[in-house]
């Protein structure tokens, strides 16, 4: 079996968060996963449930904050073995290209036009 998970766990905190979110991603490479950290929050793949759970936990205890913030989305496709990179693959032959814009946000645009002007 392989469950896919979608893991947003962040501090309830009005400054930076990146150094929290970084403890709660490390804290996933104590367990046999693999995952992959995006803007919004990492797509964990476990082989069960409980490696899946117990690898969320540890990410939630991880941020040593007074307000902790974790949300987890579970994909447990059981009828089929499948992987994130499928799911994606699938997404991208119907498409007929990349599930990407291949457009820079509008940040990254700022950046460049400011080195520009530099």
């Amino acid at each position: 079996m392989s469950v896919i998970a979608l893991l947003s766990v962040a501090p309830v905190i009005e400054e930076s968060m990146a150094s929290h979110v970084a403890d709660a991603v490390a804290a996933l490479d104590e367990f046999p996963v693999s995952y992959e950290t995006n803007p919004m929050g990492t797509v964990i793949e476990a082989d069960d449930t409980e490696t899946l759970f117990a690898a969320a936990q540890a990410a939630h205890d991880a941020v040593d904050a007074d307000r902790v913030s974790t949300v987890l989305k579970i994909d447990d496709k059981r009828a089929r073995e499948t992987t994130a990179q499928e799911k994606v693959d699938a997404v991208e032959e119907n498409l007929g290209r990349p599930a990407q814009s291949g457009i820079t946000s509008p940040t990254e645009e700022s950046k460049t036009k400011a080195e520009t002007n530099d």
